[in-house]
């Protein structure tokens, strides 16, 4: 009979081992309890001192993973090999994530902080009544320039003055198919969401003109080159167009009059999710007037939190370069999803673009 005893105790203080051992494996494995999130967002995109003060106020931790792209981000949801629990996609891949059903619709009752943001970004075509995205941060695209650096007077108030043969190898892009075919498009006076074919073999025609200026397609190196003044023009995110001026005063940022995108990263809770619970109460926590303020002050990218802009420098609020008015708005367009084989169209122009400038 002891001998029973003995190994029944044994069984049960294994068992228990085996539980413990595997609740710790989940809390370092993304696939979280309770008291584990794990957030999946672009590079430099969150102040990090906020995660250390939501895990104070919380008790729940924080494991934090970051994206290059936007398609890069939605593969690994839809891989699920780890459980994000909140991720920071643009707002044409929510549309596609919706279509793929990889979302989690919100609770707004657990978000209250979301009364903080401004009305004109909410309910906004890519998500109707913002079932499963709310507002993170928001720019534009357009011209990053030097003048310092330029013999001739640019003011880059319309795209057209990239192709002036003065500025001959002094443009650099940014390497994004939707950003460089958009600008095409745009200085013809087309929607940066076209899929006419006429239209975009126009622009196409157009970019090829361009080449002769262009220095460089670039990723983030973008930043430091026109920090060192080792380019004049960049091709560029509003909020990257900060980041230059911040170390380079010289620096100044235009969105050209024909029109230009108007981008809005979100919140959204991927079906991945392991902890939505916690996933409601990051998100609201981010939409604390305070935390959002901190937050925009540290990215350098424009917050659509109203509250928030209260506490911050009047300065920085009222510049149109970073917070354009409703009126310069109306100029611009959302991305919209072109579906996957329009999708197709635009990446293999862009690239037949930059094979072209080999």
């Amino acid at each position: 009979m002891k001998e029973i005893i003995r190994a029944a105790v044994a069984v049960i203080a294994v068992s228990a081992l085996l539980i413990y051992i595997n609740s710790q494996l989940g809390k370092t494995s993304g696939s979280a309890g309770n008291d584990t999130i794990t957030v999946y967002n672009w590079g430099e995109y969150l102040d990090p001192e906020l995660l250390d003060r939501f895990t104070e106020e919380t008790g729940i931790r924080v494991i934090y993973e970051t994206f290059d792209s936007n398609e890069a981000m939605m593969t690994k949801v839809e891989q699920g090999g780890t459980s994000y629990d909140v991720a920071m996609p643009s707002e044409y891949m929510i549309e596609k994530m919706k279509e793929e059903d990889l979302l989690v619709p919100l609770d707004h009752s657990k978000i209250p902080n979301l009364k903080n943001i401004d009305p004109y970004f909410l309910d906004l075509p890519f998500d109707p009544g913002n079932e499963f995205s709310v507002p993170y941060f928001w720019g534009t695209v357009g011209i990053a320039f030097n003048p310092d650096l330029l013999e001739e007077d640019f003011d880059f108030t319309s795209w057209e003055d990239l192709w002036s043969p003065e500025l001959r190898q002094q443009v650099i892009l940014v390497d994004s198919a939707r950003e460089v075919m958009g600008m095409g498009l745009n200085s013809l006076g087309y929607s940066l969401n076209s899929t006419d074919n006429a239209e975009l073999d126009a622009a196409s025609a157009k970019l090829d003109e361009l080449t002769p200026n262009v220095k460089a397609i670039i990723g983030d190196e973008i930043v430091e080159m026109m920090r060192r003044n080792e380019a004049a023009i960049a091709l560029t995110w509003s909020g990257q167009a900060l980041d230059m001026m911040y170390v380079n005063e010289s620096i100044d940022f235009a969105v050209p009059e024909e029109g230009s995108n108007l981008w809005f990263d979100n919140m959204i809770i991927p079906k991945t999710a392991a902890n939505v619970d916690g996933a409601h109460q990051f998100i609201n926590f981010m939409l604390d007037a305070e935390v959002a303020a901190q937050n925009a002050d540290w990215v350098g990218y424009s917050t659509p939190n109203a509250a928030a802009l209260e506490l911050m420098d009047p300065e920085v609020t009222g510049d149109e370069r970073f917070y354009p008015d409703e009126e310069i708005r109306g100029r611009l367009e959302v991305y919209r999803n072109l579906g996957p084989e329009m999708t197709g169209e635009y990446n293999e122009r862009f690239l037949r673009f930059k094979m072209g400038m080999n």
